[in-house]
């Protein structure tokens, strides 16, 4: 790949995510009315969030068990109403706690 191959892919990457951004800016001038797609853009952020989030939960363990279980206890750590810190640490806890002891 020569120096001015990667050039040519950068700008096409720029190119790219600038239309991304510009385009809806000028199609869509008004506000949007519709409750369907105004609740359909505000979820659109938390659901990208979690389709990126919960595979790597379970991945980025030495067994997916160890994964499935740091998840399960962090969301019921997180219904009890325990803070973001606290969530953290008793997911990391879990998971050391299985693969040490079990695995």
């Amino acid at each position: 790949m020569t120096n001015s191959e990667i050039y040519i892919y950068i700008l096409i990457m720029a190119g790219v995510s600038m239309m991304i951004r510009i385009v809806p800016l000028t199609l869509i001038q008004k506000q949007i009315k519709s409750r369907f797609v105004q609740s359909f853009l505000y979820y659109v952020p938390y659901i990208t969030l979690a389709v990126m989030t919960f595979p790597a939960i379970v991945n980025a363990t030495q067994s997916p068990l160890s994964g499935t279980l740091a998840l399960f206890v962090g969301i019921v750590a997180a219904w009890f109403g325990a803070s973001l810190f606290q969530v953290a640490v008793s997911c990391c806890c879990s998971v050391f706690i299985l693969e040490l002891f079990i695995l």
